[in-house]
């Protein structure tokens, strides 16, 4: 019975915590993400242009920033919070009118045309990286408003997953003042039943710390909650 106890409390524990702080951390991950990928967009022209003036390690900083962006857009469009896993807004924002997919992919490829156009000093360089230079700034928009889309989602989840909490410490509240009337009976029953109770007596006073644990848990979650 003890052993029991002793797993009752451990198990909660570690599970409680463990699917909100998973979703925050997942969400974190997809700012993280997404504002990488505006970083590096700007990063990208700024070195092609650097490259096509013959700046020393310009192109392979550029390759770089045009991988890392080309990974953090692919990420972003996979996964158990994918756009289309999601859905609403984020999906509207990346394959509806706003076109954010579309005119990422577009640029990428732009990129990759104006970096191997500039590496091998073709002459259709300087067109491609002018049309380059000039797809930037009218990217940062989507991808502003992407990042944005992305911060609403994590106080979303963030206000949802606390309110769930609440509603489960309710429950935990509620059957732990359950649990301690019928202790307190048991305790009494005991009593009465003398030594032939002994056993009983022992039942009793395990099932009163199973509440004294499920008090702490409900302890424990509101400074969770707070925090």
């Amino acid at each position: 019975m003890a052993h029991q106890a002793r797993a009752f409390n451990d198990a909660p524990r570690r599970t409680a915590a463990a699917p909100r702080q998973a979703a925050g951390e997942a969400f974190g991950r997809l700012i993280n993400l997404s504002g990488r990928r505006r970083f590096t967009s700007q990063r990208v022209v700024l070195y092609a242009v650097l490259a096509s003036q013959g700046r020393d390690g310009a192109m392979a900083t550029a390759r770089d920033a045009l991988a890392t962006f080309r990974d953090a857009h692919r990420a972003l469009l996979e996964g158990e919070l994918s756009p289309s896993a999601v859905g609403g807004e984020l999906q509207q924002a990346y394959f509806g009118d706003d076109r954010a997919d579309e005119r990422i992919c577009a640029f990428i490829e732009l990129a990759q045309k104006t970096l191997d156009a500039v590496g091998a000093s073709s002459r259709s360089a300087p067109e491609l990286l002018e049309a380059l230079v000039e797809s930037a700034t009218p990217l940062l928009g989507p991808l502003n408003q992407l990042t944005q889309i992305y911060e609403d989602l994590a106080r979303q989840q963030a206000a949802a997953a606390k309110k769930q909490l609440t509603a489960v410490m309710g429950d935990i509240e509620t059957i732990a003042k359950h649990a301690r009337i019928v202790s307190f009976n048991a305790q009494v029953v005991a009593a009465r039943a003398g030594q032939s109770g002994r056993e009983f007596a022992v039942v009793s006073g395990e099932f009163t710390q199973i509440t004294g644990k499920l008090d702490g848990l409900v302890r424990e979650a509101v400074r969770s909650a707070v925090a």
